[in-house]
């Protein structure tokens, strides 16, 4: 029997602020189910008969095969669309492609470079419009790394998770998302690379509700320091490669999660990174490699997360 598809109040996501505390928490737990049950024939016709556009500007590996194949085995048609291959590339409006594609197709999943595009997407769009990344926030990546802390630890209340480097746009997404399922998230990161006030702002409001801590700090040994969980991400992110050497230079090597960090933690710790990684910046390759890391599960659940998210969107 099919547990009771999650109801979200939205039309869209472009962020998980999009989300209620308890939609969040339904909606992971409804793909802990989906991955359960990933070739259940109830499953194959979900999305019979619709067409998904992929809006990609940034290149990608996890984030396009996981929304093809999700598509595709729920029933649906993806349409890839790279934006060299549409009008925009030749200065056609954000808002007319959006008005144009809603009339062809049934939800729109954008990876784009500035989260206004996602938003004048949303705006001018009368079908569903998803974040598969923006500058912002990078919400669909949380929601599968919040399955993978609840298949570890069977819940999300008094786990703490540690970022450690860039409050950049999946430290955005992380604030808010363990805020409102529930975990305490302690982030680390150089004063002038803080995750953005609105996530600040957004997680505050949420833990508000849940219980969950809401702690930033510069100093990354306080974050990791009986952690659960120990995430990070690479200091220098698509677009920013002309700052890669002031980066570098502010990050390495307080911030980089060595052996000796994250001996701070539990014994029992894991590893996260949303990837691809640059080991020897961001993390030592005995960390990512070694027996503490659940980087390849991290990144499946993207597939059973999205799932779950297109199921929610469109079986309404």
């Amino acid at each position: 029997m099919i547990p009771e598809v999650p109801r979200i109040g939205a039309s869209n996501l472009l962020s998980l602020k999009d989300l209620t505390c308890g939609e969040v928490a339904h909606l992971i737990k409804f793909a802990a189910w989906v991955k359960a049950h990933r070739y259940d024939s109830r499953l194959a016709s979900v999305l019979q008969g619709r067409s998904i556009a992929l809006i990609f500007e940034k290149p990608s590996t996890r984030t396009r095969v996981s929304f093809e194949v999700a598509i595709r085995e729920l029933g649906g048609h993806p349409l890839f669309l790279s934006k060299s291959e549409l009008q925009l590339a030749r200065g056609e409006p954000v808002a007319d492609t959006a008005r144009v594609l809603s009339r062809y197709v049934h939800g729109i999943v954008a990876r784009v470079y500035r989260h206004e595009t996602l938003e004048e997407l949303a705006r001018y769009s009368t079908i569903p419009v998803i974040n598969a990344l923006s500058d912002k926030y990078h919400p669909c990546q949380i929601l599968g790394d919040l399955l993978t802390i609840y298949e570890k630890f069977g819940k999300w209340r008094g786990v703490k998770v540690a970022w450690v480097g860039d409050g950049n746009n999946v430290c955005n997404s992380l604030l808010i998302g363990c805020a409102k399922v529930g975990c305490d998230i302690w982030v680390a990161t150089p004063r002038q690379y803080r995750p953005h006030k609105e996530a600040i702002r957004a997680a505050q409001a949420a833990s508000q509700e849940t219980g969950a801590r809401v702690v930033l700090t510069e100093d990354p040994e306080e974050a990791v320091r009986d952690a659960d969980v120990v995430y990070t991400d690479v200091f220098v992110s698509m677009g920013m490669e002309e700052e890669r050497e002031e980066r570098l230079r502010t990050f390495m090597p307080r911030y980089q999660v060595t052996q000796k960090l994250v001996s701070l933690a539990k014994p029992s710790f894991v590893f996260m990174h949303c990837l691809p990684a640059h080991r020897g910046e961001e993390v030592e390759s005995e960390i990512i490699d070694g027996p503490h890391s659940i980087v390849w599960d991290q990144a499946e659940n993207r597939l059973h997360a999205q799932k779950a998210l297109l199921i929610a969107l469109f079986a309404r």
